[in-house]
């Protein structure tokens, strides 16, 4: 009876934290992980696991609705530039968090996601100014309301017919099936893999270190076909673009490098403190004046990428519960539907796209909280039973 209240409080909470990230385009494995942890009892590796089908299924929801929705938000271009070097700085991460002790891996943690957090939420007081400012110049001069922002970009784009560019989304299906490869002939730190080799072994760490060359030879692939491409791509966003013209007019090519950079780092943190890559993207993404709309689409396209490869290795490789997991992931599934819906109607009733700051900032801060409740607990006990705090083998 106890632990029948413990899933159903469990699955309560994990449709709520599912509609919350959803409306920013974060994955919300920072919130799922804890819930499963502390809630329903879960074991850590198994929480981890069971983290990866969930964000997958709320991300099906989240790119679905984005995909084919009339007005298109997700940067297919960020999307190809940003998603080998973060697959490749997840894999770098992993390592570190093996090798690196808790207690500095937790205080990063807190250190990066605080500041990262405040940013967000500045970010999202900022842009509630901007829209209020926005709104009341919109009033006639009987002082009556004229059209919000929202609903003037409804009647822009309503004529607008925007086609997926099925040539990038092919790249990215490449990209992602040639990573998942190398991680599944690679195997685990338990030597599970869909060939036998012995963990860190010499093999391990070749095949490895194939996944450098392949994001070289993604990233300039993308480069080089990257003005055809953008003759095609109808979809992508014109803020974008004007952003990015206004960077290569300073800086001649280097916004080519920006997005692979901060998708390395990006890779690397969540890597490192075991959390989807959404949640650190978005506010950068932020940071560098991306529109709220769009910053959450294009998280949410990124994120389905990532943690599906992740659900089909655990898959493949062997994990246990399978359909307890798949009991979850349709419960965000469907928590994402509910989130992305209310938020839509709230954005498109009052004008304000900052709705999807905050959200972003309120997963981070309760990640943050959660967190570091979580690994500083695991510390104390680390250092009351007497365990090594120093660093350690990567396996």
């Amino acid at each position: 009876m106890i632990n029948n209240l413990k899933i159903l409080l469990a699955g309560i909470l994990t449709f709520t934290a599912a509609a919350i990230s959803s409306a920013g385009g974060t994955g919300g494995g920072g919130l799922f992980i804890p819930i499963l942890t502390i809630v329903a009892g879960v074991d850590l590796r198994t929480a981890s696991s069971f983290s990866a089908f969930m964000v997958t299924g709320g991300s099906i929801a989240n790119v679905f609705r984005y995909m084919f929705a009339k007005h298109k938000l997700i940067d297919y271009d960020i999307t190809l530039l940003s998603e080998p070097c973060m697959l490749l700085g997840v894999s770098i991460g992993v390592i570190c968090n093996r090798v690196l002790p808790e207690w500095l891996i937790t205080t990063f943690f807190a250190v990066f996601l605080g500041f990262s957090s405040l940013k967000t939420c500045n970010s999202g007081v900022s842009c509630w100014k901007k829209e209020t400012q926005r709104k009341g110049s919109l009033r006639g001069s009987n002082g009556e309301p004229l059209l919000l922002s929202s609903e003037i970009e409804e009647v822009v784009f309503e004529e607008e017919e925007d086609k997926i560019p099925w040539v990038k989304v092919g790249m990215l299906v490449v990209i992602w099936f040639a990573f998942t490869l190398v991680y599944l002939f690679r195997g685990n730190k338990y030597g599970q893999g869909i060939i036998h080799i012995k963990a860190c072994g010499k093999l391990y760490w070749i095949i490895s270190s194939v996944q450098i060359p392949l994001t070289i030879i993604f990233t300039t692939w993308i480069l080089c076909t990257k003005k055809n491409l953008n003759k095609d791509a109808s979809s992508d966003h014109l803020q974008v673009q004007e952003i990015n013209d206004e960077v290569e007019s300073r800086n001649g090519s280097s916004d080519n490098f920006i997005f692979p950079s901060m998708a390395l780092l990006t890779g690397i943190l969540g890597g490192l403190f075991g959390v989807g890559g959404g949640m650190l993207i978005s506010p950068l993404l932020l940071q560098m004046g991306i529109e709220p709309e769009v910053t959450a689409a294009t998280c949410s396209f990124m994120v389905f990428f990532s943690s599906s490869m992740s659900a089909i290795q655990y898959l493949l490789l062997g994990m246990d519960h399978i359909y307890n997991a798949l009991a979850f992931a349709v419960i965000c599934f469907v928590g994402s539907i509910v989130g992305q819906t209310l938020v839509h109607r709230a954005i498109m009733k009052h004008g304000r796209a900052s709705l999807i700051v905050f959200s972003v900032g309120i997963v981070m801060v309760l990640s943050t909280v959660l967190i570091t409740s979580f690994g500083a607990v695991d510390v104390w006990r680390t250092y009351k039973t007497g365990q090594s705090m120093g660093f350690s083998k990567p396996c």
